[in-house]
């Protein structure tokens, strides 16, 4: 797009405690990114418990996973690799409004430094979606649903599951 150049990928997640069940499955997932070359950051999730109203009207104290410190990071990481000169383009495949104060700092990094950096939200879009919007203050790409399902990943990285490379 644009005669952009893909110089790096990073992902960014939070991954469920060890008695998860998920766990595995995200280990085994990041593991493979790693294999490929993607730079990874993840963070155990942290958990709180919420009180749930259930269907009969009863309520109930689930635990809830959160994800902490992982859009800190992704900010802290876009930021310092502008201010190194690291890229012209970063590409960050959220709508999360958090990233619209980074998406802030590097335009102001842009004007300081006097050169063009842009900050790109990409984010799937169809009809049933009901965020229609990116990150404030970055440039959007709309992807439409039939991409989006083809960039899904079809491993199984559970225990037991397809979990070989693409």
């Amino acid at each position: 797009m644009g005669g952009w150049l893909l110089i790096e990928t990073r992902f960014y997640t939070g991954i469920p405690e060890r008695s998860d069940p998920r766990h595995a499955f995200w280990n085994n997932k990041l593991a493979a990114l790693g294999r490929q070359g993607v730079i990874l950051f993840s963070r155990s999730l942290r958990y709180h418990q919420e009180e749930v109203t259930l269907p009969d009207g009863s309520t109930s104290r689930i635990r809830i996973p959160v994800e902490k410190g992982v859009e800190v990071r992704l900010a802290l990481d876009l930021v310092r690799l502008a201010l190194a000169n690291q890229f012209d383009v970063a590409v960050i495949v959220s709508q999360d409004q958090d990233n619209s104060e980074a998406a802030m700092e590097i335009r102001t990094i842009s004007k300081t430094e006097n050169r063009w950096i842009k900050v790109v939200s990409a984010f799937p879009s169809s009809q049933a979606s009901r965020n229609k919007r990116g990150i404030d203050l970055a440039d959007w790409i709309r992807i439409e649903r039939a991409a989006n399902d083809r960039c899904i990943d079809p491993v199984d990285y559970r225990p037991g599951g397809r979990a070989k490379d693409p």
